[in-house]
Order: C-alpha cells, then structure tokens, then sequence
C-alpha cells in the first residue's frame, strides 16, 4: 500500500465518522434514529452523491469514489461480529426459560410465512411479466424476504433504552432468524437452479445449509468455552476487555473460511450464527459476562458508527434507473412487510404471547440489509442461476435502501407505542434538567 493509498483511507474513514456523527445531530432534531442517520450520511458521501462529485473534480478523499467503498468491507465484517456478539447475550438460560418456546416457534413461523407470501406476489408478476422477470428470480426473492437485519434492531433497542416483553422476545427472534434464513434460502436457492439448468442437487439444497449450521454452532461454542476459559487467568478490565475483542475478530477470521470437495460439498460458516454462539456461550458459563458486555458496547460505538455510514455508502442508487426492478421491488417490500406483519401477528397469537409483542412485533422485524445482501450475492455469483441473479441482487439493493432507512424508524414508532421507549430525564452538558426520547448510545441517562 502506497503512502498516498493510506492517506486516503485515513481521510475517508474520517469523513465518514464525521459525517455519522454530524448527521445524528441533526436527526435528532427531527427525532430520527441514529442508525438512520448514518445509512444517510453513507448515501451522502457514497459513490453516487460526494464520491462523484469528487472523481469529477479529481479529489479522491472528498467521498467513496467508484468500488472504493468496498475496500472498507473487513470492517463490515469485524462489526458485524460484535453486534452478533451482542446478540448472543440476549440468550441467557435464566430470561430463555419464559420466552425461549415462545421466539423459537414465533422465529420460525413467520420467516416459512414471509417466504410464502413473496412467493405468491413475485409469481404472480412472473406471470404477468414473462420472461422480464423469471421464476427462479421470484423464488430466491421469497428466500431473501426472510432474513432480518439484527444490526439496526439492536442499535434502536439500545439508542431509547427499550425495556418491556416486544424487547425481550425481538432479539432472539432477529438472532434466530439467520439459521431460520439460511434453510429457506438453501431450499428455494436449489430449486431455482433446477428450473434454470434442469437439475436437481439434494447435497445443495438439504445438506450444505445443515452442515454450515451445525459447524457454525459447533464453533461457537468451542470458542466460547476457551473465550470463558482465557478470561479468568487475566483480572484487569482492560485486559478482559483486549481478550473479548481478540476472541470476536478471531471467529469472524475462522468463520470467512470455506473448502469446497469435488462431491458439491462445502465447508463454510456463518459469522453471525458463530459469534452469537460465541456471546451466548459467553454470557452463560462467565460469572462476569454482564459486565464486560456492558464495557464492549461502549468500546465499539465509533465501529458501529462506521459500520451503519459504510452500508449507506454501498447502497446503489442506479437500482431505480429499471422500472422491472423498481416494480419488482415496490412489490417485494409490500409483500414482505405483509408477510413479517402477518406471520408475526399469527404465530405470536398462537403462542398467547402478550397483547403489545401480536399488535407490535413485526414491525420491528422489517430491517433488512446484511444476511439479505450476503445471499442477493450469492445468488448473483452463481453461474447456474444465470441472469436472474442479477435481478435478485438489484431488488434487494432497492429493497435493502428503502428498509434501512425508512426500517429503524418504523422500529422505534413500534416500540414507542408498545410503551418500551420512554421519555428520560436527563442532564445536559449546561447542567439544565431535559426531557428527552433519543439517548444516544452509551450516553449516561
């Protein structure tokens, strides 16, 4: 790397942390989450908007230029293991006891739901459209339609401070909605490939997305346990501290590794799946975890900062320049906010859950982004799908941007009248006594 390359780097990174924070100022003015805010400082200096600007006038470091953004994914990466990491604590055996039924057969049930619901939208404009938009494309779609963004959830629960039953059964239902997603998107991805090239591949379809599970937990745990292990032969907290972030970058090191046998079998894992493991393994067997999780979340507030401005930064505004797609699109957001608020609404009904987490929960379960991008890519990469994976990842992208922005919102309205976010009194810096909705995070209330 070039002196000039690392300059650049420096300065974007900067930018970005500057541009994240400037305009969470100015969201709270207007009352707006934080994490909306960063996506939108991300589309500001992204390649469509500063980032243009600046390759036209041949200042490189004035916003992400081009496929520059992408340079900065290993942070993506590494911030999407803490905040799986932090999702892994909210299954602690002690509060699992009295939700734990209730999420799992609620986590399931409204992903199968959602997938179901896409499904009959998408196929029914198939059948409209032709071959404009082809079936294998519907069928990934309702896979897609699944997944969950955990990231922005959390972040909102944590930005208000949101206390109450929606709380307490929304993460482990964001948490499971990865495995949940990843058996639906293998199922459908399979049997999209089989209508394209006419073949049907049971080790794809069942036993990949089973084995990238079972190893995904399995390496979860053992890391957890030598995490607990490693922990108690240091005292200090700063040195805990170094320790917890060693072990997290450490599983999403081991969990970027993948092998492939000629047979079609694969060797991968998910890092989501791996450090929520990882957390909940954690959080269950250290007598101190509580603590240190408390003391990891204020350490990575820049990261996740930088994580939520870099998303925004690679959301691809030329999405809207095909009206297939932005039709396709319009059709696949109202059918998944359909699905997740109907699937939710039924399975939680079922399982006689509280009478605020039936009216309010699947609202917040519409955030989408990393899980969703993860398999639009995929889908995209495959020879096999041919030019319907391209289709897949231009409607998650106009998906993912109208969900990131508009999701966290919709989250924090559902919360709000769930009554878990409340106001909170709080001190300001010229000692004058505030009424106040936005807390941001780690700030003391």
């Amino acid at each position: 790397m070039t002196h000039e390359q690392m300059l650049i780097i420096l300065l974007h990174l900067s930018i970005a942390l500057i541009a994240g924070l400037f305009f969470s100022r100015l969201a709270k003015l207007i009352n707006l989450p934080a994490v909306t805010a960063y996506l939108i400082a991300g589309v500001i200096i992204g390649p469509f908007v500063l980032g243009k600007l600046g390759g036209f006038l041949n200042i490189p470091w004035l916003g992400f230029v081009g496929e520059s953004v992408e340079t900065y994914s290993i942070i993506s990466e590494v911030a999407l293991g803490f905040i799986a990491f932090s999702i892994g604590n909210e299954f602690r055996m002690a509060d699992l006891k009295s939700i734990g039924k209730q999420a799992t057969v609620i986590g399931i049930l409204q992903a199968v739901i959602t997938t179901v619901v896409v499904d009959i939208g998408l196929v029914a404009l198939h059948l409209i459209l032709g071959d404009k938009f082809p079936l294998p494309a519907a069928i990934v779609l309702g896979a897609v339609a699944a997944a969950t963004a955990p990231a922005a959830t959390l972040m909102v629960v944590r930005q208000y401070k949101a206390k109450g039953p929606v709380t307490n059964i929304l993460l482990p239902i964001v948490a499971l909605d990865d495995a949940v997603g990843l058996v639906i998107f293998a199922v459908s991805f399979g049997i999209a490939k089989a209508i394209n090239v006419g073949d049907i591949d049971p080790v794809s379809i069942i036993i990949n997305p089973i084995l990238e599970i079972v190893l995904s937990l399995a390496l979860g745990i053992a890391l957890g346990l030598l995490f607990t292990l490693s922990e108690r032969f240091f005292h200090s907290r700063s040195k805990r501290l170094a320790v917890s972030v060693t072990f997290v970058i450490l599983a999403v090191a081991i969990s970027l590794y993948e092998h492939k046998f000629a047979n079609g079998l694969h060797i991968t894992f998910s890092p989501l799946l791996v450090c929520m493991m990882l957390g909940t393994v954690f959080c269950n067997t250290c007598d101190f975890s509580e603590e240190l999780m408390g003391r990891i979340d204020r350490w990575t507030s820049p990261l996740f900062i930088l994580f939520f401005v870099i998303s925004g930064a690679e959301l691809k505004l030329d999405v809207f320049g095909n009206w297939v797609i932005v039709l396709a699109g319009v059709i696949y957001i109202l059918t998944r906010s359909l699905g997740k608020c109907s699937g939710a609404t039924l399975s939680s009904g079922l399982m006689k859950c509280d009478k605020n987490i039936v009216k309010y929960l699947g609202i917040t379960l519409l955030p989408q982004a990393g899980v969703a991008l993860g398999m639009a890519n995929m889908a995209v990469s495959s020879p096999d799908l041919g030019a319907s994976g391209a289709i897949v990842q231009n409607i998650t992208l106009f998906a993912v941007l109208i969900y990131e922005i508009v999701g966290p919102l919709l989250t924090k309205i559902a919360l709000t009248k769930a009554g878990e976010i409340k106001p909170h009194e709080r001190k300001s810096a010229r000692g004058a006594r505030v009424h106040d909705h936005h807390i941001e995070p780690g700030e003391k209330v």
